[in-house]
């Protein structure tokens, strides 16, 4: 999706480079795959991205609907007896 210049400047005022690093920071933030984040913000549009993305993000993980989608951390790999 191309978004225009004017409407990038809200990403750098929020102290992005662009909706992309916006993106993969949220995805970040919450321990999850880009891809999922990525496919909420197409779903909800650019106009989203600030208030209903988040909601949305954080409504999924509590429901656990976000649990495939975990990154692998440090320390996280279990042994298997």
């Amino acid at each position: 999706m191309i978004i225009p210049k004017q409407d990038e400047a809200r990403y750098t005022r929020h102290g992005y480079k662009d909706r992309g690093d916006y993106l993969n920071s949220l995805a970040d933030d919450r321990g999850i795959e880009p891809f999922a984040v990525n496919m909420m913000a197409d779903i909800l549009g650019d106009s989203e991205d600030f208030d209903g993305l988040v909601t949305e993000l954080e409504d999924m993980e509590y429901s656990g609907l976000l649990d495939g989608f975990r990154t692998e951390t440090e320390g996280e790999d279990e042994v298997s007896e």
